[in-house]
């Protein structure tokens, strides 16, 4: 899906909406990204006073464009309360009732945008939202919380979010003291902490976390598994209930071991150590995958942490953001799909699970709705749809799941 036009209002002949169509193809070649767009559909859409155009574009690479997924942007989703600004937002996750849950640091909005919170206020707009927000479906804002308090040690930099199977929220830090994780009900009560605030040790500390970027819970262990990868370079495990540590492992399943360089992505043989894990996420089948972010790659284990494989995404791109991000998975019960948000490339991949061969992408470098500045978080709900976290643009976007790539409707109005 590549936005090409955002602009002010264009009325047909009624007045009320102009729709135009084209279809085109467009190629572009380099690197590991060598694919062709087929079949692309470009909609204008018209809602009040704001237009909106996109490109839906099927990645016809993989010769199996009728098993790809595509997908469309909601360019009103999700719906802010009018005097609400978010901030960065490094999280996103989906519960089991489909509500979508962000994580947004609202210490790092510029004073001049936040007119609304001085006193007295200076400008009509605007306050900040808190760090946890809960929206439903439709994008309506249904509660918020979250920030330091007297019974847990808060953040210096909010990062990850997950929501687990008992509608427990858990949140993470990257930066600084960050060396803890968080867990709350879903209306905001502190239940625990796991780590404590400065604490570190390394690797090897199996009390304390550092800079951990992401968490999930696999229900059928109750287990806690944390990408520890800011400041550590490690999954580790504990138990849900608890916070008692169970086992830990690093790149291919070896101890962890923050002695060893960190080796450049692009070599030919995999680096040895992990580079920064970024995310973790368990499939149905049992299998956990690790983003490594800063080595372009994703790996595969057992629960146990045996390694399965491993993949490279984009790996030639030097960019020291690096390409593995975030995991969400298709929403058929064998997951045949795997999503990668691809932060350097501001793409989203999609793979074949089973041999993790690219298959399709859509998303491009930008601002405007469909496109990404750094797609650092991903999400999936019941129905397929994707939800997406951006930084840097203080943004999250809804990726609708339209049909398969080839049927009669790949592509459709808001």
């Amino acid at each position: 899906m590549r936005p090409i036009a955002f602009q002010r209002s264009l009325r047909d002949a009624t007045g009320s909406r102009a729709i135009w169509n084209s279809i085109y193809s467009n190629a572009k070649t380099g690197g590991n990204d060598d694919f062709q767009y087929e079949n692309t559909v470009g909609d204008l859409v018209c809602r009040g006073d704001v237009c909106v155009g996109w490109a839906l574009a099927t990645d016809v690479r993989a010769q199996t464009p009728s098993k790809v997924p595509v997908f469309e942007v909601d360019p009103f989703w999700p719906k802010i309360p009018e005097k609400i600004l978010l901030g960065p937002v490094r999280g996103i996750a989906v519960d089991a009732q489909d509500h979508i849950w962000i994580y947004q640091d609202e210490t790092n909005i510029a004073k001049d945008e936040l007119g609304a919170a001085a006193n007295p206020p200076t400008a009509e707009c605007c306050i900040a939202g808190p760090p946890v927000m809960e929206f439903d479906q439709a994008g309506n804002y249904l509660r918020g919380w979250g920030g330091p308090a007297k019974d847990h040690d808060w953040f210096e930099k909010v990062h990850g979010i997950f929501v687990d199977y008992k509608n427990n929220v858990w949140v993470s830090g990257e930066q600084g003291t960050d060396n803890h994780l968080l867990k709350f009900t879903s209306d905001g009560k502190f239940l625990m902490q796991i780590g404590h605030k400065g604490k570190t040790k390394g690797s090897n500390d199996t009390v304390n976390l550092n800079r951990a970027a992401d968490m999930c819970v696999y229900p059928k262990t109750n287990e806690l598994f944390v990408a520890d990868g800011y400041g550590n370079r490690r999954v580790i495990v504990f138990d849900a209930d608890t916070g008692a540590f169970k086992r830990q492992w690093g790149a291919y399943g070896k101890p962890p071991d923050d002695s060893t360089p960190q080796t450049p992505r692009a070599q030919r043989d995999g680096s040895k150590t992990f580079n920064l894990v970024h995310d973790v996420r368990i499939s149905n089948d049992a299998l956990v995958y690790v983003a490594d972010r800063n080595n372009n790659r994703l790996q595969v284990f057992t629960i146990d942490g045996k390694f399965v494989k491993e993949a490279f995404i984009a790996r030639d791109t030097l960019s020291a953001a690096g390409t593995v991000y975030s995991f969400a998975f298709s929403a058929d019960p064998a997951q045949q799909f795997l999503y990668v948000s691809d932060g350097a490339n501001g793409r989203i991949r999609i793979l074949n699970r089973q041999t993790l061969e690219i298959v399709g992408s859509f998303g491009r470098w930008g601002r405007y709705p469909g496109q990404f500045i750094v797609p650092h978080n991903i999400a999936a709900d019941s129905k397929g749809n994707l939800y997406t976290a951006e930084p840097r643009e203080g943004r999250v976007q809804k990726f609708i799941l339209k049909s398969q790539a080839g049927s009669a409707s790949s592509h459709g109005g808001l």
